[in-house]
């Protein structure tokens, strides 16, 4: 990947919207120093509302979102436009999950009209291209905007239905504008293995890296310069008060699952490391309180969690637990395996993690299988880490596998970043 002259273009574009967006970002709206809890600053669209609406005035608009599209005192922002005057709001699309989020994984609530606000809400999972196209065409908006908060993982599915959003939007000649919310587990740095574009499914479209570590404003930039073959017309709105070595408790925001095993910001901290393990025939933790915290299958015992301990792997200890799923893998079965114990959250480094919990899983426990599908292929983006771990390959191995391409990937991210 390179820094194309098309990237150029889209970065210029992005940055000059955020200025007529939001006019009073050097008049005391700066981030206020970390305390790690409180407000600090504004979301995308809390600087949209207090800017009037003047980037939407005129435009007839649909809003791509779900139940983490909220304010800080936890209105949704459809109920908060729908009210308003001064934005005509006639459209909602809903991603996975859905506008209100009441379907599992996989799911979606199809079309129906919005009780609260009679608004016409439009699916859009599993549709992409002119099919997507044509439901912004028949919604007759002229500005689509997306407002989902993300979890940081490259198979994460909001973050492609934001890129297929866009494409669709270019084919059907909609304007995007993206409001910006925060990375919950921080923007420090993009890890883990990129994908190879041959492994592209709805977990992963784009060749990104598996933790990209950037926002969803970013990752909109990066994908109108890099990887749309026709650039959509593309405003962002980014943030105030939002450094990339923030945790989302430093943003004073309320927390709304963005799906239903997504529970807490904890979730969204191990996550990127741990649904590794939905390639796999142990249960990464769904039907549980605690997914993707809790791993195991039936068979295996203390050993696991001794293993992964002697890594001594940092931020990170692994206790011996036993859990019965109420659904998914293993439903109404007690297995055994381990619990993830993240406690220096700033050390811990989730996709390394994974890799390691992967590889002494499978020494420590003879039933280790992965998926018949090979589907840990479509969330690690190639067949590295299968066939490097299935030869005996260590942790240090395995990650030191995917860091020329990940290198690679860091150069052109850089390009992209909103917040220094």
């Amino acid at each position: 990947m390179h820094l194309s002259r098309r990237g150029l273009l889209a970065t210029t574009t992005a940055v000059a919207s955020l200025s007529a967006a939001s006019p009073n970002t050097a008049a005391g709206h700066s981030a206020s120093p970390a305390t790690g809890k409180g407000h600090r600053g504004r979301t995308g669209f809390e600087r949209l509302a207090a800017d009037g609406y003047a980037l939407l005035d005129g435009d007839r608009v649909g809003v791509v979102t779900n139940p983490t599209g909220i304010t800080r005192d936890v209105r949704h922002i459809v109920d908060v436009m729908h009210a308003d005057d001064r934005v005509n709001l006639t459209a909602v699309f809903g991603p996975e999950h859905g506008f209100r989020g009441t379907a599992q994984a996989g799911g979606s609530e199809g079309r129906y009209d919005d009780p609260a606000t009679g608004l016409p809400v439009y699916d859009t999972y599993l549709k992409s291209g002119q099919p997507l196209a044509d439901i912004f065409t028949a919604s007759q908006v002229d500005t689509v905007v997306f407002d989902i908060q993300d979890a940081g993982a490259r198979f994460y599915t909001y973050i492609w239905t934001l890129f297929d959003c866009m494409e669709a939007a270019a084919l059907a000649g909609k304007r995007l504008v993206v409001l910006d919310r925060p990375n919950p587990v921080t923007g420090r740095s993009a890890d883990g293995p990129v994908l190879h574009k041959e492994f592209a499914t709805f977990v992963g479209r784009q060749p990104i890296s598996q933790a990209h570590g950037m926002t969803v404003a970013e990752l909109a930039r990066l994908f109108n310069g890099e990887f749309l073959a026709s650039p959509v017309r593309l405003d962002t709105v980014q943030m105030t008060g939002w450094r990339r070595s923030d945790f989302y408790d430093a943003s004073g925001l309320p927390w709304v699952p963005p799906s239903p095993n997504m529970p807490t910001p904890e979730t969204a901290l191990v996550y990127s490391g741990t649904c590794l393990f939905e390639g796999t025939n142990l249960s990464e933790g769904r039907g549980t309180t605690r997914p993707f915290e809790l791993l195991g299958a039936e068979g295996v015992d203390g050993r696991w969690a001794a293993a992964a301990n002697e890594l001594d792997l940092p931020g990170v200890r692994f206790r011996e637990a036993y859990f019965a799923p109420t659904f998914s893998k293993f439903q109404g079965k007690t297995v055994g395996g381990v619990q993830l114990h993240v406690h220096d959250r700033a050390a811990y480094d989730p996709v390394r993690t994974g890799i390691a919990l992967l590889v002494t899983a499978k020494k420590t426990w003879s039933g280790f299988a992965w998926r018949p599908d090979n589907w840990i292929d479509k969330l690690t983006g190639s067949t590295l880490v299968r066939t490097m771990i299935d030869a005996g390959a260590d942790t240090d191995d395995v990650v030191a596998g995917w860091q020329q391409e990940l290198a690679a990937f860091r150069r052109v991210r850089r390009e992209y970043l909103l917040y220094r």
